[in-house]
């Protein structure tokens, strides 16, 4: 039975969020649960996605950056940069930063809680120009710096494994560095600030420490990254909310002969942001699993990226929901989204990883130390090394049952009811 807490109305609740699906999806399961309680909640997002938000009965507010640099190759090559990515990633709301706070603020009219992802950076600044409660939240470890558990860097991971064991005292320093070295790039953050009449917020960087005091959600498992000693204390880890697009359809009638016609196949995809600057990606691991002898399944979304001429026993799709398709994979072959990643721990099958960037090295990592995973750098993905690599992981049994292991702890783990609780106690 769900316990929620006392609530005498239904009251109306603005969530705001920015980036692709995995950094939509876990806000929308909120809101979806939200509504289920009898709140109004509404979607505070990229323009481009008004039609999914709307079509699930759920309030939206279009607020920029739309999210048109996601089928853009030529910026997704900038962002997507091994070692330099993240720093164009998080500047990207900051280019519009004014026009995000306006349009938060009209949205956050009449609204009686604010909850934000971290990169929606207006919606602090809203919440303490109005007096409007605000709880933060962050759907990636990457995003909870800590000295106990480091995250592995962007760019540089030999240098963060090869000095993992430093501990505390080093990667504490070492965070402290990295913080005041980024807080050059929030500058127009603090230029948005005196245009609106709110006061100098010196020696803080939105970037990295735009947390609630009040209250600030971990939306992932803990057995991806549990609380440390040194993230904030009012940090609550939920689990991953689970939302996966017409996850409640069947799967195309297409893919589900394939599915039933042969063994479990291979599953390539890219997600939703990566795919736009492919590469090679989808032509090796076709040489990859014929050369396995393996059927596959690829997910391709970008129109571009059509592959006419495929042999027998692989699959392209634009689309399929996770949920239903993996637990049918033999493997799972992908970037390491967070989205992504916790769809592979909940289908209980094994994964190879190729990060990319932002918090896709970090995850993949973490995944490969849960046993669940094997971790293939980009420059590496290359037709031997990815039939090597998917080899190694499917002829040893081990990855096969640490991944059904992990699927059952993350089954039990119910994270919109421990949110949502979290965010009714704020009234």
């Amino acid at each position: 039975m769900r316990v929620t807490s006392p609530c005498d109305s239904g009251r109306r609740i603005l969530i705001s969020t920015w980036g692709s699906f995995g950094d939509l999806h876990p806000y929308l399961a909120l809101a979806l649960e939200l509504r289920s309680r009898g709140h109004e909640p509404i979607l505070a997002t990229a323009e481009c996605y008004r039609r999914k938000v709307e079509a699930l009965g759920i309030g939206f507010r279009a607020v920029p950056p739309d999210c048109t640099w996601l089928e853009d190759p030529v910026v997704m090559q900038r962002l997507t940069h091994p070692r330099w990515g993240i720093i164009h990633a998080v500047q990207v709301p900051l280019v519009c930063l004014r026009e995000s706070y306006e349009a938060t603020l009209a949205a956050a009219q009449g609204t009686d809680l604010l909850v934000s992802n971290m990169a929606a950076y207006a919606t602090g600044m809203v919440a303490e120009k109005t007096g409007i409660p605000w709880v933060s939240a962050m759907h990636i470890p990457t995003g909870f710096f800590s000295a106990f558990d480091p995250p592995l860097i962007p760019g540089f991971a030999g240098f963060s494994l090869g000095l993992r064991g430093l501990g505390p005292r080093f990667w504490g320093l070492f965070g402290r560095s990295v913080n005041r070295l980024m807080s050059g790039l929030a500058q127009p953050w603090h230029r948005v600030r005196k245009e609106v009449g709110l006061p100098p917020a010196r020696g803080f960087n939105p970037l990295t420490e735009s947390y609630s005091p009040r209250l600030h959600l971990a939306l992932f498992s803990r057995w991806l990254a549990d609380k440390q000693a040194d993230w904030p204390a009012q940090t609550i880890v939920t689990g991953f909310p689970w939302f996966d697009a017409n996850g409640d359809a069947n799967l195309p009638h297409e893919l589900t002969r394939f599915l039933d016609d042969g063994e479990p196949p291979l599953i390539f995809t890219l997600g939703t942001a990566v795919v736009a600057d492919a590469g090679l990606f989808y032509h090796h691991s076709i040489t990859a699993a014929q050369r396995l002898g393996r059927r596959a399944v690829l997910l391709v979304k970008n129109p571009r990226l059509r592959l006419p001429d495929l042999p027998q026993g692989i699959l392209a799709l634009d689309y399929a929901p996770f949920s239903k398709l993996f637990p049918r994979a033999a493997a799972i072959v992908h970037h390491g989204g967070i989205g992504t990643t916790g769809q592979a721990m909940l289908s209980g099958r094994p994964s190879l990883v190729m990060p990319c960037a932002w918090d896709q090295p970090d995850n993949a990592e973490r995944a490969a130390r849960l046993g669940i995973a094997r971790v293939i750098p980009r420059n590496c993905y290359k037709p031997d090394r990815v039939t090597a690599e998917l080899g190694r992981l499917l002829e040893n049994p081990a990855y096969a049952q640490s991944a059904e292991k992990m699927a059952i702890n993350v089954r039990q783990e119910d994270a919109v009811t421990v949110a949502c609780n979290a965010l009714e106690a704020q009234f």
